[in-house]
């Protein structure tokens, strides 16, 4: 038995809709759109592995462009998209990016070495003394209970 679950990762109506634009394209089948949402999610995947290992092998954390771009040059399958890479600037080939100043820019540092870092706030607690000065007064404090409520125990017990 086929399978029937027809889910895609990309619009199938969207795909459609871009294929019949063209005035050569009569009418679509209803898979057609399917099948092509599955070409394009097993192309880009193969696209996004290939500018991976090159993210990798040149120590990056982060794909960019020129990734995506040493990707389609070195493999043979994606020279048909050489031409949409090419503006993109490439560090390797006499680019203005450091691999060096690239690998220190992805490391975050603190202002001060031995400075620690500021904790956030949470709703309802009270402020520092450093906000008091700022002008900004302390939040109420709303956890304890009052006097009516204390009063109303002691007649409680009484009985």
């Amino acid at each position: 038995m086929k399978n029937k679950n027809k889910t895609t990762k990309f619009p199938a109506a969207r795909i459609k809709k871009i294929m019949q634009k063209d005035d050569e394209v009569g009418k679509v089948a209803q898979a057609t759109p399917v099948v092509i949402s599955k070409a394009l999610e097993l192309f880009l995947g193969d696209l996004v592995d290939c500018a991976a290992a090159v993210t990798k092998e040149r120590g990056s954390k982060r794909v960019e462009a020129y990734h995506l771009k040493h990707a389609v040059e070195t493999t043979d399958m994606m020279d048909f998209l050489r031409e949409i890479f090419a503006s993109v600037p490439d560090p390797s080939a006499g680019g203005t990016i450091d691999l060096e100043a690239e690998k220190e820019a992805g490391k975050r540092r603190r202002k001060a070495p031995g400075e620690p870092r500021k904790k956030r706030k949470k709703k309802g607690e009270p402020a520092d003394e450093e906000d008091e000065d700022a002008g900004q007064a302390p939040a109420p404090d709303t956890g304890g209970t009052s006097g009516r409520d204390e009063e109303m125990d002691s007649d409680v017990d009484s009985d």
